[in-house]
C-alpha cells in the first residue's frame, strides 16, 4: 500500500469520525503531502507504508532541514510535525506501521519576537507630554511622573504600580529605588532627577500621609489600574502618530535599548531591569543592531 493512499485514507477519516474542518483537511493534508513528496525524492521512489516504519530519525530531521531552506519557519515547520504526527499516529493504530523514531526530533521553537523600543525622542516625548491627555492638573501630574519613572527607571507597569508612598524618590535625595519584580526578587535601581521633580509636582497635588498607601491612585482613590495608564499612553500615542507598539512596556524596552546603544555593560542593564538569566537581556542586542541596520538604510546615500 501506497504512503498516499493512505494518507488519503486518513483524511476520509478525519473528516467522517473526527468531524475536521474542511480547513484543517486541507491543511493537513498539504502538510502531509509535503513530507511525502519530500521523501519520494529522499528515499528515490514513491514510499509505501513500510518505508514510514523503516524512517530514522536523520529522515525526519532532513524534512525539517529541507523545509528551512524553503525560508519556512520555526512556526511552520512544528505545525507540518505536528500534522505528520497525527498521520504516523493514524498509521500505527490502522495499520501496524509504528515508528518510534519521530519521537526523538525536537518539535522547532518559535522564535520570541525581538522586542521593540521607541526611539529617543519618542520616549522622550511620552515621558514630558503624556498629561496633555487629561485636563486634570493631578491626573496630568501623576500620569508625568509615572511615565517618566517607566522610562527612566526600566520599570514594568505591574512594579511602578506596586510601588507604595514611602518608597517614592523625591528630590534633595540620591537614594536609588527598592524594587520588587517577578517572583518577590527585589532590585535596586538609580532614579533621574526628572523623575524625581515629576514625582515631587505628583504628591504635592495629592498628598498621602499613610507611608504604606499606594504611589499612583487612581480618580477613586484606590490603586491606579494598569489599564487605566494602558489607555492614556493609548490615546497619547493617537493623538501623536506615534507607532502602534508605544505601550508602557516599550517603555521598559526603550530604557535597556538606549542604555546599550550608549555603551551600557549588558550585565548591569541585567541588573537593572532584573533579568534572571542574561541571555533574556542579550535580546536587546538584536534590538540594537536591528536599529543601526534601519539607520543606515534610511542614511546611506547608497542603501
Amino acid at each position: 500500500m501506497l504512503a498516499e493512499t493512505l494518507r488519503q485514507e486518513w483524511l476520509r477519516w478525519m473528516g467522517s469520525e473526527r468531524r475536521a474542518a474542511a480547513l484543517t483537511l486541507e491543511t493537513y493534508g498539504r502538510d502531509v503531502a509535503g513530507f511525502l513528496g519530500f521523501l519520494t525524492r529522499h528515499l528515490g521512489g514513491e514510499p509505501d507504508i513500510g518505508a514510514l516504519g523503516r524512517l530514522t530519525a536523520a529522515d525526519f530531521r532532513a524534512w525539517l532541514a529541507d523545509e528551512a531552506a524553503q525560508n519556512h519557519g520555526n512556526a511552520t515547520r512544528a505545525k507540518k510535525l505536528s500534522a505528520l504526527r497525527t498521520f504516523l499516529r493514524y498509521a500505527e493504530r490502522e495499520k501496524g506501521i509504528a515508528n518510534a523514531a519521530i519521537g526523538l526530533v525536537a518539535t522547532p521553537r518559535a522564535r520570541k519576537p525581538l522586542p521593540r523600543a521607541l526611539t529617543v525622542e519618542e520616549a522622550r516625548a511620552v515621558a514630558s507630554e503624556i498629561g496633555e491627555v487629561s485636563d486634570q492638573a493631578a491626573l496630568q501630574a501623576r500620569d508625568t511622573a509615572l511615565f517618566t519613572l517607566l522610562y527612566g527607571c526600566g520599570l514594568r507597569i505591574s512594579e511602578a504600580l506596586g510601588l507604595r508612598r514611602a518608597d517614592a524618590p523625591l528630590p534633595g535625595s540620591d537614594a536609588p529605588l527598592r524594587v520588587t519584580g517577578k517572583g518577590g526578587k527585589t532590585r535596586i535601581v538609580p532614579v533621574l532627577a526628572i523623575a524625581r521633580d515629576m514625582m515631587a509636582r505628583w504628591i504635592a497635588l495629592h498628598w498621602q500621609d499613610e507611608p504604606e498607601a499606594p504611589l499612583f491612585l487612581g480618580a477613586r482613590g484606590k490603586r491606579l489600574d494598569a489599564a487605566i495608564a494602558q489607555k492614556a499612553l493609548r490615546d497619547f500615542r493617537r493623538l501623536n502618530g506615534l507607532p502602534e507598539h508605544a505601550t508602557p512596556h516599550a517603555l521598559r524596552h526603550s530604557f535597556a535599548t538606549h542604555l546599550l546603544g550608549q555603551g551600557a555593560d549588558l550585565r548591569a542593564i541585567q541588573e537593572l531591569l532584573g533579568h534572571a538569566s542574561l541571555s533574556t537581556t542579550q535580546r536587546y542586542t538584536a534590538v540594537d543592531a536591528a536599529q543601526l541596520m534601519e539607520t543606515w538604510r534610511r542614511a546611506h546615500p547608497r542603501a
